[in-house]
């Protein structure tokens, strides 16, 4: 398959594979991206692996999932693509390393939150802004209880606000925080991936992911039938998403409380 948005490059004698994601700045994470990260994870699959990389190029990891393809005639596809993405990521036989710089938002954020370990640079900043657009993010629903506990959760995806690397350190979102992302990324490679054995990295990936992949495999369809069948039945719902593309205020079926800054 030929890679358009993203590249696959093995190094470090074919032991890492590295994703990136390559259509800067924004790396929007659309069907296309999501196809071909699909098949750079069942590529990685077949390979005999010590670490997955997802890294993205530019100065942000991604802006999030495309607005476009949440309108009513497009989200199901767009979501059940994304979903049997995170899937796949938890059946890898190696750990996934997500690493992270500036924006990573939304759908991008979900690709994250699909992955086993997170190290960022002090730029990055993680949310899921989805609320703000009338919806909700389902695999972040699914995934971010398991992550870093309700009370976090319910905080970035009832409100749609940021939070930095660091505050991500502090509640375990992010396992490092470094100045240099490469470089941080390349010294742990070195000193708890590369050393070990393969084997065995596999089954720990497996025991480690357990309460993650009941989260992908169950929660995550109620979430997304939820999404599909109740939510976007909603006027509301297709307000935001038209609203923001259309690039004007939402008219909500209960008008919003006007307030002041």
């Amino acid at each position: 398959m030929k890679f358009e948005k993203i590249r696959l490059e093995f190094t470090h004698q074919e032991r890492v594979a590295r994703i990136s994601l390559a259509a800067p700045k924004a790396n929007i994470v659309d069907r296309a991206m999501i196809g071909q990260l699909d098949a750079a994870f069942i590529e990685c699959g077949g390979r005999d692996l010590n670490a997955i990389i997802v890294s993205a190029d530019g100065p942000n990891f991604s802006f999030g999932a495309s607005v476009q393809e949440h309108l009513p005639d497009q989200i199901g596809s767009a979501l059940k693509a994304l979903h049997s993405l995170l899937r796949r990521i938890h059946e890898a036989p190696t750990p996934v390393i997500a690493a992270v710089r500036g924006q990573c938002l939304g759908g991008g954020f979900e690709l994250v939150l699909g992955c086993d370990l997170v190290i960022a640079d002090k730029t990055a900043q993680f949310g899921c802004p989805e609320i703000k657009l009338a919806v909700f993010a389902p695999a972040a629903s699914a995934l971010l209880p398991v992550r870093v506990g309700q009370a976090l959760a319910s905080r970035l995806l009832l409100t749609g606000e940021s939070i930095s690397a660091e505050e991500a350190l502090r509640y375990g979102l992010v396992a490092k925080v470094v100045d240099d992302l490469e470089d941080g990324l390349q010294q742990w490679l070195k000193s708890d991936f590369l050393p070990r054995s393969s084997s065995s990295l596999g089954y720990a990936c497996r025991a480690a992911r357990m309460s993650s992949r009941r989260a992908v495999n169950e929660d995550l369809a109620q979430l997304e039938q939820l999404y599909l069948s109740e939510l976007m039945s909603s006027p509301d719902a297709v307000e935001g998403i038209r609203a923001f593309l259309e690039k004007h205020p939402p008219q909500w079926t209960k008008p919003a409380i006007a307030t002041r800054e």
